[in-house]
């Protein structure tokens, strides 16, 4: 570790305006750096919770722990927030920790690489300008690239077509034939908003989903009220919600067996609301529950109960003019086609470019699967963090709390660069090495790796999204930066 002195706090670029990028950004500011853009690639604040407007969009974390420590809010509407809600309580952080003037919109990012001349990043926009910062903050997420099937025929349909994470709101589906391909998250939440609207709706479901019950209600006033005026109670009740939430960590990672129990209340919720006889058949899924995404609702067996709604297995072969065609040549006339086949979850930061030392990119190091010391940094890319990065998602708890980790670990980073003017910190090649193989070992007895194929595994099979543990390991690994964990140097051309 070398020397330290006083300077300039080191100017820093952070992309992405979702939780993770205005909770770094409040961090910083808070902690007294105020050298820093927001860099958003649309016009308006929020990431996932802008793009996502399908009707019935939802977080399935509660409330109270899907929102930052720092910054409770007392009057939710519900026990789950909804997608508008989750917007202006972004939106309200944005006005009160005052960072419009930090926001930089319709900033896409085609490439950012790393200069050795001066030790900084050059980032290349879209738009053709240029901008330069001693440290670059990935804070893109995981759930910002939707991932539309690849069927022969899309181009012939004649009719509307969309992705759930790009509903369009100009296409009134009432009494249409619509068809719907895929039964994930996003479709778990808007087919039974539409279901009673539609004249017929076609599901295409390629694997069931396990889906509990959702514990679902308004907040009374006066519950909102004690909120307010008792804020310990408000911060009891975010511990008891984490708790509850991190006692599935065990049953997730090591002892899956004690998820038969939640296996056992879905199989039963589906027996007890899904009548049809040849339906029922299709919605209990064939793999172990937990393996992939367990989701939560109160009406995707009604809506699937619905007489105007059909469930079909069979793959589809193509699309014509009119319609979807199933391999088994069955024709299903649809006006509209909605995509809910969720996010390229394991192809981080992708589109952007990005450009290490010696002119080697994140895809050439990443040519194995994604992966970072911690989820946050890379060998070969200096000054370079990564917000919900490689290994850092999770299946039982709110990734607030992770995030949260992740801004206390950089903030640490930025206190140690802006003491070294000029310097740059980069981690140890075999300490990176050393972290994913104790992360991926950990992987080999969770759920996850029970055999289905699911959004956590990439092209490889290579699960390098979920986090095999608790989250408040996570937590305690993070509180600091470790020197010894990193090289810190300045290249010849830096004063």
């Amino acid at each position: 570790m070398p020397e330290t002195s006083s300077g300039d706090t080191p100017s820093i670029l952070i992309i992405g305006t979702g939780f993770g990028g205005l909770g770094m950004a409040i961090t910083l500011k808070k902690a007294g750096f105020h050298n820093f853009q927001i860099l958003e690639k649309a016009s308006d604040i929020g990431g996932t919770w802008r793009d996502n407007t399908y009707p019935g969009a939802a977080c399935d974390i509660q409330s109270h722990l899907y929102s930052y420590s720092f910054e409770p809010k007392h009057d939710w509407s519900r026990k789950f927030g909804l997608q508008a809600e989750i917007l202006d309580y972004l939106r309200h952080c944005v006005r009160k920790y005052d960072l419009a003037g930090h926001l930089k919109f319709d900033s896409e990012i085609s490439e950012a690489k790393f200069d050795g001349q001066s030790s900084q990043w050059i980032i290349q926009l879209k738009n053709g300008g240029s901008l330069s910062a001693d440290v670059l903050i990935s804070a893109t997420g995981q759930l910002n690239l939707p991932a539309l099937p690849n069927i022969p025929g899309m181009d012939d349909f004649s009719g509307d077509q969309f992705h759930s994470a790009r509903w369009n709101h100009e296409c009134n589906l009432a009494d249409k034939r619509v068809a719907v391909i895929g039964t994930g998250a996003s479709a778990i939440q808007f087919v039974p908003e539409i279901a009673g609207k539609v004249k017929s709706l076609v599901l295409f479901q390629r694997s069931a989903p396990w889906v509990l019950r959702k514990p679902d209600r308004p907040f009374r006033r006066w519950e909102q009220a004690l909120f307010k005026v008792l804020p310990p109670w408000d911060r009891l009740y975010r511990w008891l919600i984490y708790w509850k939430n991190e006692s599935r960590a065990l049953a997730f990672t090591r002892l899956n067996r004690l998820l038969d129990i939640y296996a056992w209340q879905g199989k039963r919720e589906a027996r007890k609301q899904v009548t049809d006889p040849e339906k029922f058949k299709h919605v209990i899924p064939d793999y172990q529950i937990g393996c992939k995404r367990v989701l939560i609702s109160n009406d995707w067996y009604p809506a699937l109960n619905r007489p105007n709604v059909t469930l079909v297995t069979e793959d589809i072969d193509h699309m014509d003019q009119y319609g979807v065609v199933t391999k088994d040549g069955a024709h299903y006339p649809v006006d509209v086609i909605i995509y809910g086949t969720g996010f390229r979850a394991s192809e981080f930061l992708s589109p952007i470019s990005i450009i290490g030392k010696n002119d080697r990119s994140l895809d050439e190091a990443w040519a194995n699967g994604a992966s970072a010391f911690k989820g946050i940094t890379v060998n070969g890319f200096p000054n370079f963090f990564m917000l919900y990065g490689p290994n850092t998602n999770l299946a039982h708890n709110s990734i607030i709390y992770m995030l949260e980790s992740q801004f206390s670990y950089v903030l640490d980073a930025v206190k140690l660069l802006a003491k070294n003017p000029g310097m740059v910190m980069e981690v140890a090649g075999d300490r990176q090495n050393q972290y994913v193989s104790e992360v991926q070992s950990g992987l080999e007895g969770s759920v996850w790796s029970s055999g289905c194929h699911s959004w956590y595994l990439d092209a490889s099979g290579k699960n390098t999204v979920n986090w095999p543990g608790f989250t408040f390991t996570y937590r305690w690994s993070t509180r600091r930066v470790d020197p010894d964990n990193y090289s810190f140097y300045r290249f010849p051309n830096r004063n």
